[in-house]
């Protein structure tokens, strides 16, 4: 058998650089690079080895590591998992930061390789700098904290491990049904021992992603389940961008008449005015989508995981009768709510029941309900956008304005807080793939480095991050990344004094604003009810080189975004909108844990809602 002699961090680049994958007949290169923050536990193992020879893998140079992979996964969600780009990072904090990270790649199913350094295998040096001892366990490190957050996790204590530990994480990255964050923690000392390793385990490997395709029996009990019931509703969730199972979609709902709604996931599959789209469902969800759901005898999900706010909490489908039908890769998912099941691919699953129920002339019974909920749905976003006040901005007449200005092929990106219930309920998206949230983990701090992401996957583009004021303080470093990379960004930067849409979740369980808000401690209550603190987050931008924009009024907006449509640069606008000025919850409702003592009658009060709600809810 022909060898090579390579240090362990030298096999592992080289193995990386020759991945691709295959579906329906085209081949993607499946790692296009690198992110980096270097440090001892890195830049002398896995460092050398990407400097002397990278192959065709770009090195990115992250700004912070929880900002790097947040902008990996972005880019590999918006590539439809069929690229990745890998994440390195040192030993102890610089690892930590990324545990985050891994949490959200999973939550959402998106594919995320996590290479941080480790603690000596010889520990010969032991307490090495950043080193978490552990006094009861020697094997334990501080990147055990990846186990609970990964869909695979290991440790190369040995460099010939590497060949099986990274056939398995190439396993994982590729599969839809069990993909999701990846680590293999790479000792220090490890990185730069050396091995003979064979040559054909750097032979260009091609991962076929199959279009798994229902079996016969469950086509059958499905189509059984289907012909019994009169309003169905398809659920659209991301597995259906995916699988790019658009025309499947559209094809199924327009035969048999089925509305659908959208979870964030899912939200752009189809263009917002499609005749049978409802809008987002849930808690964020639209009044039409609510509405169809509470009557609704079948409910059709479609690569979705059927989340809380996608349920309400169980709550949202109340009729006794409804049934569940789920289409889905993986089956964790597809036998929730106590569903049948289709095990396939959204645009396998479809097709094979399309051909079933129209040979048995299936039909729907909706006649006029659906166009009704939508137009009246359709005239309150209207009303939405066009709310003008006295005092200043409000978010919703924001949104309709920049839904209007920004351009159908620009991408909208966020992740936390009031702007994505918002964005699910009011936005109207009219092309394909121009909605990307992450509402799985709703991370914050995802907002602005994922921008980053998905303008690399999709340079051509414009992409804008709706992120709050609270959010972009968490974090906002690979903005300098963006500047760095001279990939322009564009950031919108809803300021309402804090975390306002906690702040909601407080007043309407009763409690009151309580450290939710951006605000001074106060001498006379010494709690933090003082003035607004000011902070010119313009300024904060323009420091990084990037241009920036504030604005108060609607005019202004019109004006800055004419301006950063020409911009070449990264591009800030800071736009000052009130408080309590976003979206209620048309008739959702989301389940939270009240006290059942408390001093404030309104929060005892609250507590019975829920109890009330929770009597109301399906038990599984």
């Amino acid at each position: 058998m022909e060898t090579i002699r390579l240090s362990m961090a030298q096999a592992l680049v080289k193995f990386l650089d020759n991945q691709y994958v295959e579906l329906d007949g085209k081949e993607n290169k499946f790692v296009k690079g690198v992110f980096s923050i270097f440090g001892h536990g890195n830049v002398v193992g896995l460092g050398q080895a990407l400097e002397e020879d990278s192959g065709e893998l770009t090195v990115y140079r992250g700004n912070n590591e929880q900002g790097m992979a947040h902008t990996a996964i972005a880019y590999a969600k918006q590539k439809n998992r069929r690229e990745i780009i890998a994440c390195t990072s040192s030993i102890g904090p610089g690892a930590l930061n990324m545990v985050t990270a891994a949490g959200t790649a999973t939550v959402n199913r998106i594919p995320l390789l996590l290479l941080p350094g480790d603690t000596f295998a010889c520990r010969q040096p032991d307490p090495v700098l950043q080193q978490v001892e552990q006094f009861n366990d020697f094997n334990v490190t501080a990147n055990d904290a990846f186990k609970p957050v990964s869909r695979y996790w290991d440790r190369i204590s040995r460099p010939e491990q590497l060949m099986t530990a990274a056939l398995h994480a190439m396993r994982v990255l590729t599969d839809p049904a069990d993909t999701g964050a990846v680590t293999l923690c790479l000792p220090q000392d490890v990185q730069g021992e050396v091995y003979d390793y064979p040559v054909e385990f750097f032979k260009k490997r091609i991962h076929h992603i199959q279009r798994r395709k229902p079996t016969e029996w469950e086509i059958e009990k499905a189509v059984e389940l289907v012909m019994r019931k009169k309003k169905p509703l398809i659920i659209c969730g991301g597995g259906v961008v995916y699988s790019e199972a658009y025309a499947e979609l559209k094809a199924f709902a327009e035969k048999f008449n089925i509305p659908f709604a959208e979870t964030q996931a899912g939200k752009s599959a189809l263009p917002w005015n499609h005749e049978l789209n409802l809008g987002g469902m849930g808690v964020t969800g639209t009044l039409a989508a609510n509405r169809i759901a509470k009557d609704a005898d079948l409910i059709i999900g479609v690569g979705t995981r059927l989340s809380d706010f996608t349920t309400t909490s169980k709550w949202a489908f109340r009729n006794p009768d409804a049934e569940f039908l789920a289409i889905n890769v993986n089956k964790f998912d597809a036998v929730k709510m106590d569903s049948e099941f289709l095990i396939a691919d959204a645009r396998e699953g479809l097709k094979a029941l399309t051909e079933i129920l129209q040979s048995k002339g299936y039909k729907s019974s909706y006649t006029s309900e659906i166009k009704e909920v939508k137009e009246e749905w359709n005239k309150e976003v209207d009303r939405l956008y066009s709310i003008e006040l006295e005092e200043g901005l409000s978010q919703t007449r924001v949104l309709g304005e920049l839904n209007k200005s920004l351009g159908d092929d620009a991408i909208v990106i966020g992740a936390s807080g009031s702007l994505p219930g918002d964005l699910q309920r009011v936005w109207r998206p009219e092309k394909t793939k121009t909605y990307h949230m992450e509402y799985g983990f709703s991370c914050m701090g995802y907002e602005v480095a994922a921008t980053l992401g998905a303008k690399m996957a999709e340079p051509d583009k414009e992409t804008y991050c709706m992120v709050g004021d609270g959010s972009y303080l968490m974090l906002h470093s690979e903005l300098v990344t963006s500047i760095q990379e001279g990939c322009k960004i564009n950031i919108l930067l809803f300021d309402n004094g804090g975390f306002q849409c906690i702040r909601n979740l407080q007043d309407g369980q009763g409690i009151g604003m309580f450290a939710t808000e951006l605000r001074y401690r106060s001498k006379e209550t010494g709690r933090l009810t003082g003035e607004y603190v000011p902070i010119d987050f313009a300024a904060n931008a323009r420091s990084y080189g990037v241009k920036a924009y504030t604005v108060t009024t609607i005019e202004e907006l019109k004006e800055a975004i004419e301006n950063v449509k020409k911009d070449t640069v990264s591009t800030l606008i800071h736009i000052k909108v009130l408080p309590k000025t976003m979206t209620e919850g048309y008739e959702s409702w989301w389940r939270v844990g009240v006290p059942e003592v408390a001093k404030k009658d309104s929060v005892i009060k609250a507590n019975q809602d829920i109890k009330d709600h929770v009597k109301e809810t399906r038990k599984y």
